[in-house]
């Protein structure tokens, strides 16, 4: 078979085609190769939007419980937790949150034997600690106890707001309101002075650590009662806390409601 012929075909072809590249750029493409700098990485990495991308990233994990437990936040993160609490985006949340609760409890249809309960926590769910932890850096000491129990005693935390309209259309829905804090029992006293002065009243039970429940898991102390509420023949509708462990274990409500809280973490 005479192949030369049809060889010589093809390579004038071939040079035609690319003695009219310029004309027809979509003959013959080729593939485009970009060269980075070799040190893009460091230049990225100390960008200001980085560090952004990497704390939201970082919250957002905090936020659906993807991460293992911790103690303080990043070093890094400590302006854009500041700026996230202080601001708009916190607010925002927090009203997002409550708005949906209360979709949910108005289509409740509750019994007519009083057995409907929505369970709150209090620290960053109903009150808020965030004057205390402005004067600690938003998270980034290492939590001390004796600290703040002094903040505690003075009874001072404000409402958060969205939640005190959440709690007032729960209560004239006709739900019963059991308040179940990681507080201890010796604070009850100021507990109750600080929520009827931040403007929640008429709870139907405020239920506190007792000698018995110091040192257990906050995960494990809210499961125990809210089994025995359980037990007492109530039914759980709804339950709204600021951590995972308000909301997970035994006996979980048949909707929950998380609350953003990006300065501390409890197991």
């Amino acid at each position: 078979m005479d192949i030369v012929g049809p060889f010589l075909l093809f390579s004038a072809m071939f040079s035609l085609a690319f003695a009219h590249e310029s004309l027809n750029s979509h003959l013959l493409p080729r593939p485009l190769i970009i060269e980075y700098p070799a040190n893009i990485e460091t230049q990225f990495g100390d960008s200001e939007d980085e560090i952004r991308l990497k704390c939201t990233s970082w919250r957002f994990a905090v936020e659906t419980n993807n991460l293992s437990p911790w103690k303080t936040i990043p070093n890094e993160c400590a302006d854009y937790v500041k700026d996230y609490m202080m601001g708009r985006a916190y607010r925002m949340d927090l009203d997002r949150v409550s708005k949906e609760a209360g979709e949910y409890a108005k289509s409740v249809k509750l019994n007519e034997d009083g057995k409907d309960v929505w369970v709150f926590d209090v620290d960053e769910t109903l009150l808020s600690n965030l004057p205390y932890y402005v004067e600690h850096r938003y998270g980034l000491e290492v939590f001390d106890g004796m600290e703040f129990d002094k903040w505690v005693e003075k009874a001072v935390a404000p409402p958060l707001e969205s939640s005190l309209k959440l709690y007032e259309e729960v209560l004239n829905l006709g739900f019963r309101v059991f308040l179940l804090t990681g507080r201890s029992e010796k604070q009850r006293g100021v507990t109750t002075e600080n929520l009827v002065n931040a403007g929640f009243r008429n709870w139907d039970k405020l239920i506190l650590r007792a000698t018995e429940d110091h040192g257990k898991m906050a995960i494990i102390y809210k499961s125990e009662k809210r089994n025995k509420m359980v037990e007492e023949g109530f039914r759980i509708l709804g339950n709204s806390g600021d951590q995972w462990s308000d909301l997970l274990g035994s006996s979980v409500s048949i909707r929950s409601f998380k609350l953003p809280n990006p300065m501390y973490y409890i197991p």
